[in-house]
């Protein structure tokens, strides 16, 4: 009992700054899980991780105007990120490219000229925390943001929440209904932009997009029910945080990608055992035809 104390409750009881990282960890899940199942369901999976990286200019910005500030940096990601969705969306209804296509454009663009002013202005510890920042290290302004990002973002959700279902089954639907489709759609993107921002701050640029998408991903193999996905990739996403965090307190690693190979590590295992279209759940539902036996006369 003292040894299991030791690996799994210790390391929080004992240091605060664990403590606080749990509980960033913690929000993070809550505020993610749902939009990334959503981007998944809304075959968009690729958008978060362009997103996400479409925010480093305006953290580059925010950070050569103000240093590592966290409102500064924070203020500099929501502009970027909502303005490369935005020209994103109009370049595709101006010009028929189809809206993946537009924003990968704009997120390529975006990603080297934040890297370059980063380098041009800091050093190359400032360029590794900003990619993959430091869950260790969140003070109370990072904790309190965070948290802050994953209540609004859980109320919005609650509130579009039948409105992004209907649209990401039956669109036409949706728009048949009146059912705002272009506002819940700017209004959800805009949800995704805060909390890549929000999750930067913590996990750094790179990582943030592993914790949205991944248990998103993994959920999808365990059911079929929308709200059964979101509370199963939400749930992943805390075990996954939890794991990552021990993983990176006994072995002294970096936390950040702990935390995202574990919930690759979860997803791995979801594509072989998941219960809904598991590989081994695939192979079992597959007709098993027999040779038909000789019948003797």
């Amino acid at each position: 009992m003292t040894a299991l104390y030791q690996l799994i409750a210790a390391p929080f009881v004992d240091f605060e700054f664990m403590r606080r990282a749990l509980v960033a960890c913690a929000a993070l899940a809550i505020g993610v899980g749902p939009l990334g199942v959503f981007l998944v369901l809304r075959r968009m999976s690729l958008m978060g991780d362009a997103i996400g990286h479409a925010v480093l200019p305006g953290v580059a910005v925010g950070y050569i105007v103000s240093g590592l500030s966290l409102w500064a940096m924070s203020l500099g990601g929501i502009v970027a990120g909502l303005t490369v969705a935005l020209l994103s969306g109009a370049t595709s209804r101006a010009t028929g490219l189809k809206e993946d296509a537009s924003l990968a454009g704009f997120y390529l663009a975006s990603l080297a000229l934040g890297v370059m002013l980063v380098s041009m202005r800091g050093s190359a510890v400032d360029l590794l925390h900003i990619l993959f920042g430091s869950i260790l290290a969140v003070d109370d302004d990072g904790l309190l943001f965070v948290v802050s990002v994953a209540t609004v973002s859980t109320l919005v959700i609650s509130v579009i929440y039948r409105p992004l279902v209907v649209e990401c089954f039956d669109p036409v639907f949706a728009r048949s209904v009146g059912a705002h489709g272009t506002w819940v759609h700017a209004i959800f993107l805009g949800l995704v932009v805060l909390n890549l921002v929000a999750a930067f701050q913590a996990l750094g640029t790179l990582m943030a997009v592993g914790v949205m998408m991944l248990p998103a991903l993994a959920a999808r193999f365990w059911s079929e029910d929308v709200s059964h996905i979101v509370v199963i990739a939400t749930a992943i996403a805390l075990v996954s945080s939890f794991v990552g965090l021990l993983v990176s307190f006994h072995f002294e690693l970096a936390s950040g990608p702990a935390i995202v190979l574990v919930a690759s590590a979860v997803y791995l295992i979801s594509i072989v055992a998941g219960a809904r279209s598991g590989l081994i759940a695939r192979w079992l539902r597959r007709p098993h035809y027999h040779e038909p036996h000789e019948v003797h006369r």
